[in-house]
Order: C-alpha cells, then structure tokens, then sequence
C-alpha cells in the first residue's frame, strides 16, 4: 500500500484547506445569521451560493466524482468531476468533515446527493443523465434517497413495502417513507425511489426496483420534517417523512431493470460509507482542536485545564485514534481503487463499525471539557456529537454490518 499522496492531490489539499479558513469557517455564522431571516427555514441562505461560486472558480468542485466516462467532457475543466480516485479523495473529504454542515455543500459533495449521482452514472439510461445527473453535477438541483420505511426494519432492505406496480407505460408508487435525507429543501427535485415491482418473487432480493420521481408528480407529499436529537439539519435539507399515494412516472424512469434494487444499493452504500467516515475524521480533528483551545484558555482549582491529567489522556486518546482510524479509512479507499467495493468489503464493514463509534467517544469527551457550553449553540460540538452518533444507524447500524463481517471471517473456517 502507498499513501503518498500526489503532487495534484496535496495542491487541491492545500487550496481546500485555505478555502476552509478563508471562507468556509467565516459563513458559519452567517449562514445561521441568515437562515433565521428566511421566511421558511427550508431555504436555503444565500451564503451557499456565494460558497458554490467561489469552490467552482477555484477547482473544488464535484472532488468526489470518480466516474469520468458517464458524460462527454467530464474532468477536462468543465465542472463534472476532479477524476480522483477514492484514495485521493479520501483527505479531501476529511478536510470538508470539520464544517459537515456548510463545506460539503460548497464543494457539491454533499449526500444524498453523491450518492444518487454515482447511482445514476453507473445505472442510469442515457435520458436519465440528461435530465437529472447532469443538473445535479452542476450543482442547480438537489435530490434525495427513499428507502427507509417506518413501519419495517429498514436495515433489511428486502423488508420494504413500498409498491411500485407497472401499469401500461407507467410505474405506479404507493408508500410510506421517514428520514429521508434533503427532501425539505425545496431544490430537491427527484426521489430515486426503492420499492417492490415483484413482492411474491421467490428470491427476495430480486423483488426491489428503483424508479426516479420527480418532486412535483401528483401523489406525492411531503409530509413532515423528522427530527434527529432535535436537531432539524436545515443546512442538510432536513429529514422528511414522504408519502407517495399512487404516484404516477413514466416506464422510462426505472433506474436498470427490474428486480435489480437491491443490488444497486448495496452498490451504492459502497462509497456513501467510505464517505462518511473520511469526513468524520475531519468533525474529529475539529473536536480535539477544540479541546485544545478549551483546555488552555481555562482555569479550574487553580491550575489550567491542560494541566489536568484527565484532559491530557483525552486528548492524547483522541489522538491515537483518529491516526489509526485514518489509516484504516485509506487503506480501504486504496482497496477500492485497487480490488473493488467487493474487494474491499471487509474493510468498508470495518471502517463503518469503527469510525462513528470512536468519534463519537472523541466528540463527547469534548463536549465534557467544555461544560455547559458544550452542549450549547455557541459551539458545534452537541450538532456534530448528533450527526456522528446518527451514522451509526445510517447506512445500515453497527449490528449489520458486524454481522456482515463476523460471517466473512467465520467462512474461512467452516
């Protein structure tokens, strides 16, 4: 394995990292300042757009975008993507983890939208990338992921209930979905949705299909904003409870075929995982600069915090971990560049075990050292403690993915 990183990925490191401080760290504030101007929370603040405009005139645009064969011109400077490998992108993305809410936004690799957009560049017919993928590359639409469902344990995907019943020309959706990722900024334009075409098929993993459907088709409502650790993830686009009662698309708007759902999520959880996990290496890094800065600016019992030998092992724990869980992050963006997800897949189970949990341990304890104000809005500690801690349901909760990984390793044996 070599992680020496290349001449073009530690240019575009240190550019990100000045975008960062020169412009990122400063709209925090603002973009809070400004939301609460807005006349619906769901809009988004006009700091956004100046991010976005600023992360595409410097080349920070769609760094995630590894498929360059899925639109003519793609990587040659026209905004679709850097062409970086999931090796190169992994610091990148950890860089833009120390601002979740506002960097990778700016930078338009932000989820669910990363995810949706690899789903159609490798899934999606040709009309599909037109209409959809090619906006969302440009950054002038939102989208979002319907899967989970409320009344089913959604990690099974095989349990969803969802109908999506072809009729003539057209595919008919009936369901009842939660948490679902954007659906409240009102830019998001299309679900991809996951349903049943086949719910008596034989094989259950063959009974999914995906289908895309648009936000104004009749039939479909948003109905609510879900909260997570009362946190509403404005920034985010929310996570909204979404009914389709007998929404009508077109037979054209299957993504692949019929009965192949299942596989093209589990395709897609590949990269939205590794993601995940690179940019929480970066809330981490924030985490311990925080308690850095906490730790010698206060006094208690007559000595500075940093004095103190339990902060000093807080810190120094963080430490370690987050240098062991960054190599373990690499290494399996360097097997997925190398082997494939398939290849990786030991260590894509490993990282999204290990990954939330740790920083969530790192997260807390620097919420501890803050004190009351850890868990106030005068810092991001308690919002990134809710996202990290979150992560370990998305994508699947821990005891997937553990299950997943004990069964590989037990193979070997039986």
């Amino acid at each position: 394995m070599d992680f020496a990183f290349d001449a073009r990925t530690e240019e575009l490191r240190e550019r990100l990292l000045a975008f960062m401080e020169e412009y990122v760290y400063p709209a925090e504030p603002v973009a809070a300042e400004q939301r609460a101007r807005l006349a619906s929370p769901w809009d988004t603040p006009a700091v956004f757009g100046e991010l976005k405009a600023e992360a595409r005139r410097q080349g920070l645009w769609n760094l995630f975008f590894v498929d360059q064969h899925s639109l003519p011109g793609a990587g040659n400077g026209t905004g679709h993507g850097a062409g970086l490998t999931n090796l190169q992108y992994a610091p990148l993305a950890e860089i833009t983890g120390r601002s979740p809410h506002l960097a990778p936004t700016a930078t338009n690799c932000a989820a669910p939208d990363t995810g949706n957009m690899e789903l159609l560049a490798q899934f999606g017919s040709e009309e599909q990338k037109k209409q959809w993928l090619e906006p969302l590359l440009e950054g002038e639409i939102r989208s979002a992921f319907a899967m989970t469902e409320p009344e089913v344990a959604s990690s099974d995907a095989t349990n969803v209930e969802t109908r999506i019943e072809r009729v003539g020309d057209e595919y008919v959706v009936t369901g009842r979905k939660w948490f679902i990722s954007g659906a409240m900024n009102p830019d998001c334009k299309v679900f991809i949705v996951m349903g049943k075409t086949d719910p008596e098929g034989a094989d259950p993993r063959r009974q999914q299909s995906m289908v895309l459907v648009p936000r104004d088709t009749p039939g479909v409502e948003v109905r609510r904003a879900m909260t997570v650790y009362g946190y509403e993830d404005h920034d985010h686009g929310g996570h909204a409870e979404v009914v389709f009662d007998g929404a009508r698309v077109p037979a054209a708007n299957l993504i692949g075929e019929e009965g192949g759902g299942f596989a093209i999520a589990q395709a897609r959880l590949g990269p939205g995982r590794i993601h995940h996990c690179m940019r929480l290496i970066g809330m981490a890094e924030r985490a311990i600069e925080l308690m850095c800065r906490r730790a010698v600016e206060r006094t208690a019992f007559g000595k500075p915090l940093a004095a103190q030998g339990v902060v000093q092992n807080w810190i120094a724990d963080a430490r370690v971990t987050v240098e062991q869980l960054r190599l373990l992050v690499l290494k399996t963006a360097w097997l997925m560049d190398t082997v494939g997800n398939r290849g990786a897949h030991t260590e894509i189970q490993a990282i999204k075990i290990a990954t939330p949990r740790a920083v969530v341990r790192i997260l807390d304890d620097a919420v501890q050292l803050h004190g009351a104000g850890g868990v106030s809005q005068d810092f991001p500690l308690a919002e990134l403690w809710a996202a990290a801690r979150t992560l370990r349901l998305a994508d699947g909760p821990d005891e997937v993915h553990q299950r997943s990984l004990a069964r590989r390793e037990l193979r070997q044996y039986m």
